[in-house]
């Protein structure tokens, strides 16, 4: 089986097997509102030649049955030309058989015929989507050792919010102006730091970080200022501050919220003039230093208890820009979860294919409140303690393994008797296992939630 590299400069193709022509135009034509390249096939033997021809194919729809190579020949070659390509079977001689013999050799799904138009465009978009995931996960894996936007990728996820902030970041790394990120520790905010200096003209130029609670107090401003020789007891030679070692480039204050009212009034003035005092020395320095600053407490909050300048705070914060914690884009966890599982397999040199549908579920219940941080060591604890090739929900530490799953329920021993009952079985055990959320549970089975409520009425599942 290979993994062919994905393309992200062309749409993603879609082959369409079928060796009836209406059936075949029918299929075509459901699928024309997919961002995607459609491409027909008259038999599978010619399926098989535009697989050979083109190894980055997203989603090949087969009939089951034709003449002579059937749709099973046709999954198999798929799978071995391209293992991220996904397979939709579509017969009108669905039997329990088949649909467990194609589900076991790799196929997305199984659709009988005849099929609904709207049910047969949500499981190619679904297998669509896969692939493409597939891809994403493939480049990111690429850049984890040697490209930040990797790390950024880690960081911004899908979800809507984090979208927002990507755009943001975007807008202010555009503009030489100073910038406040506010968010909860472990949000990732020295990353839309370096992220917003990397795509601004200031980008060949030094970044600086600094965490100012990270720094004594009685020493903070000779790390960022510096000091001539003599200028105070120990004083035994010249030191360069940050802002000079930053000069023409970014200086990111972390956790600036610390700072003391002192320390605040001077980087006021570097603000206002772009001039400062190296300690001991009488002539004031000029530098060209954009800076860009972190607090994870309310600002606004601390300058009416007096303990933030107003003036310092409105300079700060020409563009701001608010992390949500993880707890509020629960959307992005699997992507980051399976990203870190990735990373840190392959420093530890263990081979993971991924994680259960349980371990998935706690991992989007839980609150994170060390957030993007606390995901990270959480998912390499479990890569650390599994011994298997999967991480099963014995690897959960303690806090997240929630109530005893150990209990047998009569729903495990169920036996599917045919495809409806074996989707209808999934649906009940992943509400069961999350607790009757429903938007977790379309998550993790990969529908919406209308999508899921239909379902439900469809095989009368209750909560």
């Amino acid at each position: 089986m290979s993994d062919q590299t994905c393309s992200e400069s062309q749409l993603p193709k879609i082959i369409i097997a079928e060796d009836d022509l209406r059936m075949r135009e029918l299929v075509a034509t459901v699928l024309e509102d997919l961002n995607a390249e459609c491409v027909v096939a008259d038999s599978a033997q010619h399926a098989l030649d535009l697989l050979e021809s083109s190894t980055d194919v997203a989603v090949v729809v087969t009939d089951l049955r034709m003449p002579f190579v059937d749709g099973m020949d046709v999954l198999n070659f798929a799978r071995r030309i391209n293992s991220k390509t996904q397979v939709v079977m579509v017969t009108g001689h669905g039997t329990v058989e088949s649909a467990v013999e194609a589900l076991k050799a790799g196929a997305f799904d199984y659709i009988r015929k005849p099929f609904d138009n709207v049910e047969l465009l949500h499981t190619v978009n679904l297998a669509l989507e896969h692939y493409q995931l597939g891809c994403e996960n493939e480049r990111l894996r690429k850049r984890v050792n040697s490209d930040q936007e990797g790390q950024y990728q880690l960081l911004f996820g899908r979800s809507p919010a984090m979208a927002k902030v990507e755009k943001m970041s975007e807008a202010a790394a555009a503009y030489d102006c100073s910038v406040l990120i506010g968010g909860e520790s472990g949000c990732g905010k020295e990353l839309i730091a370096r992220r917003i200096h990397n795509l601004s003209s200031r980008h060949d130029a030094q970044f600086v970080a600094l965490n100012c609670a990270a720094i004594p107090e009685n020493i903070i401003e000779s790390e960022l200022f510096g000091y001539l020789k003599g200028a105070f007891t120990g004083a035994d030679r010249n030191k360069i501050g940050l802002f000079t070692r930053a000069n023409g480039g970014t200086l990111f204050l972390d956790e600036i919220n610390n700072a003391s009212l002192s320390l605040q009034a001077k980087l006021l003035r570097v603000l206002q003039d772009g001039s400062f005092y190296v300690i001991g020395d009488t002539e004031p320095r000029s530098v060209d230093v954009r800076v860009i600053a972190a607090s994870n407490r309310n600002l606004p909050a601390m300058i009416e208890s007096n303990d933030f300048r107003q003036d310092l705070y409105y300079r700060l914060k020409v563009v701001d820009i608010d992390l949500p914690p993880l707890r509020d884009r629960r959307q992005d966890i699997p992507l980051l979860a399976n990203f870190f599982l990735s990373r840190h397999a392959a420093r530890i040199n263990k081979q993971l294919t991924g994680m259960s549908t349980k371990v998935l579920g706690a991992l989007m219940r839980h609150d994170w409140p060390g957030n993007v941080r606390e995901l990270e060591n959480v998912v390499l604890r479990m890569a650390i303690m599994t011994e298997s090739s999967r991480v099963n929900e014995d690897a959960l530490p303690p806090e997240l393994a929630g109530e005893d799953e150990g209990t047998l329920r009569a729903l495990d021993f169920v036996a599917p008797q045919s495809l409806d009952e074996v989707e209808a079985y999934f649906i009940r055990k992943t509400l069961r296992e999350q607790q009757g959320d429903r938007a977790l549970s379309a998550e993790i089975l990969g529908i919406d939630k209308s999508t899921l409520w239909r379902k439900m009425k469809r095989y009368d599942i209750k909560e």
